[in-house]
């Protein structure tokens, strides 16, 4: 009754919110975002494709959404686990 299912290929773009890469991240980000502190890191605030507001952290990949100016947070291990790079 039960068959196996693999999650299909999808390309999404991407980029690691660190120490070294925060200021290039947020230069390169477009629509509601907006940069601010947490407990004296450095952490973002994107809106998702639901109209929420996510909080980027350190080390927290940012995936951008197809909808212009969305994006959604992940953590590290689950994006290393789920994706990829692309070749």
């Amino acid at each position: 009754m039960f068959k196996k299912y693999q999650r299909k290929t999808a390309y999404v773009e991407a980029a690691q919110f660190t120490d070294e890469t925060k200021d290039r991240v947020y230069n390169s980000l477009t629509g509601n975002v907006a940069a601010d502190w947490e407990n004296g890191k450095p952490i973002l605030k994107v809106k998702t494709i639901h109209g929420d507001i996510a909080i980027v952290r350190l080390g927290d990949w940012i995936i951008k959404e197809p909808r212009a100016g969305c994006y959604y947070p992940c953590k590290a291990d689950i994006f290393e686990k789920t994706y990829k790079l692309a070749d």
